[in-house]
């Protein structure tokens, strides 16, 4: 988590973007549906899983669409390593702000979380939801199931939050949208990049397009990387548009080419 926001809320624009870029949010296929999907969730006081592989924009667009939707009544988790439900309340406890120090006693610390869950509706998100397995992902049904709670919870997270969801009937029958992302389609790539960042105007079609059959693929942390390495490149070699020996200095720093 970004340790220039305050613990537990949604971080500033400019944070969603991977290597500090100077860059805007994009109104993607997946940004838009992200915020239907989350807008329905909220009414609906359920629970949403967005996956997909890494780099494909999950956090970001959950980020962009709460940042639109509900910002101040936002809770953000971000949690690593097996998580356990004793971490969940800890990070709970934390993103809310409670006062004093954690209860030691997990009933005492379940009461506590219940009843400042009851008081207000929020939306809370777990982001790197993939790092949980069953009994972390019970505890989330827990709270939610509680008949005085009122929340709407959002999981961001790769392809092993779904198989961990899905084996367990009573856990995925809650989820009221899956979101899957995907990478973007070659139109989109196309259409996107101009608008991401100013080094990508006026360049060719053609030229975008043989970057991201290279290298890409189609994975926006991947384009993220590219042009921030681009820039760099432009910077050192004194140059004021995209050229082949620019391109070929930038594959010279990626992995796999």
């Amino acid at each position: 988590m970004n340790g220039n926001m305050t613990y537990g809320r949604l971080p500033t624009a400019s944070a969603d973007h991977f290597h500090h870029l100077d860059a805007h949010v994009v109104a993607t296929k997946a940004l838009l549906t992200t915020v239907d999907n989350i807008q329905d969730t909220i009414e609906a006081q359920g629970m949403m899983c967005a996956l997909g592989s890494a780099g494909f924009g999950k956090t970001m667009s959950v980020n962009s669409a709460l940042r639109k939707l509900a910002p101040d009544i936002t809770y953000r988790l971000e949690l690593r390593s097996g998580p356990t439900p004793r971490d969940i309340r800890h990070g709970l406890f934390k993103a809310l702000g409670l006062p004093g120090d954690p209860p030691t006693r997990p009933i005492e610390f379940d009461r506590l979380l219940k009843e400042t869950l009851s008081d207000t509706f929020r939306v809370l998100v777990c982001d790197e939801a993939q790092w949980m397995g069953r009994s972390s992902f019970e505890y989330w049904r827990h709270l939610f199931d509680d008949r005085d709670t009122k929340i709407a919870v959002i999981f961001a997270g790769g392809d092993g939050c779904y198989k961990v969801l899905k084996r367990e009937p009573m856990l995925a029958s809650r989820i009221f949208i899956w979101q899957k992302f995907t990478r973007m389609s070659e139109n989109e790539v196309v259409a996107t990049l101009p608008a991401f960042h100013s080094l990508w105007c006026g360049v060719s079609p053609n030229t975008i397009l043989g970057i991201d059959r290279a290298a890409a693929h189609g994975n926006f942390r991947n384009w993220t990387t590219i042009t921030k390495h681009m820039c760099n490149g432009m910077n050192k070699m004194k140059l004021t548009e995209i050229n082949d020996d620019l391109v070929r200095w930038v594959y010279s720093k990626l992995g796999g080419m």
